[in-house]
């Protein structure tokens, strides 16, 4: 398919620079959101300074990080209509900058889906603090819809996490369909920079087959790191807190940080 390109104390790695990163699927349920907070949480332990933008009306990254409505001044929703900076809703957490979002972010993505330009609304505030941030990850909501596409245009690099609990195949050619538009249309930079494997037990006959066929149809754009099936990785949201700080010792967390050190030696 074409298009589809430590924790340890003392392992730092010098801080990149500017990297906008959205995590999309149009499907739930694939890891995305804990995805975004543990690679964010990961890479801000090897030493990045690292922005998370809840880009979600759900707001499940805001809940796994213990955001309460009380402490928001400001949301997503605020910066994409330009009724605040980004930087004036930034709250933060667990070495984190978060951008958080909340349910008006519903009615903004009513009020702008036949704004002229609705589709550049993230662009700028991006732009204006892209240079403060080794990564800015955001958290797309499960579909393809207006808000993901802000976040496409807006973004230098794509990462696709996949559950292996079923073959997802057909999934991956529509975002990667939707993808290419956008870069022969909107934004020429913007890759897929790496697909992620999650839920994945090894025991299992069928994740094991559908790892290999993923791997077979888009060999290296599948990062190494898989991140396993354990249910520290479900319950570390109910804390309100990553999965390094609530399960240190962790496979959720030995996988994590291993990607996030995959990462920075991609790009």
């Amino acid at each position: 398919m074409t298009g589809l390109e430590s924790q340890s104390k003392g392992v730092l790695t010098p801080p990149k620079k500017g990297v906008i990163i959205c995590l999309v699927n149009q499907k739930g349920g694939t890891g995305k959101t804990t995805s975004a907070v543990n690679i964010g949480a990961g890479l801000a332990r090897l030493g990045q300074k690292v922005l998370l933008i809840d880009l979600d009306p759900q707001a499940n990254l805001s809940y796994h990080l213990g955001i309460k409505s009380g402490e928001i001044k400001a949301s997503v929703a605020e910066v994409l209509e330009g009724r605040a900076r980004p930087e004036a809703a930034v709250i933060e957490r667990a070495g984190l900058d978060v951008i958080p979002s909340t349910l008006a972010l519903a009615e903004t993505e009513a009020r702008i889906f036949d704004l002229p330009g609705r589709e550049r609304l993230l662009s700028e505030p991006l732009a204006r603090i892209k240079s403060r941030y080794s990564y800015i990850l955001i958290d797309c909501p499960p579909n393809l819809g207006v808000l993901t596409l802000n976040a496409l245009v807006g973004s230098d690099k794509v990462f696709i996490p996949i559950e292996v609990q079923a073959l997802p195949l057909q999934g991956l050619r529509a975002i990667d369909g939707v993808i290419g538009l956008v870069r022969e249309r909107l934004n020429p930079e913007l890759r897929i920079a790496g697909i992620i494997a999650t839920r994945y037990d090894g025991r299992k006959i069928l994740n094991r087959e559908v790892l290999d066929t993923i791997r077979e149809h888009f060999g290296h754009l599948v990062f190494k790191t898989v991140i396993r099936d354990t249910v520290r990785l479900a319950e570390a949201p109910g804390y309100g807190l990553d999965i390094f700080s609530y399960a240190p010792r962790s496979y959720g967390a030995e996988d994590y940080l291993s990607l996030c050190k995959e990462i920075l030696a991609s790009f």
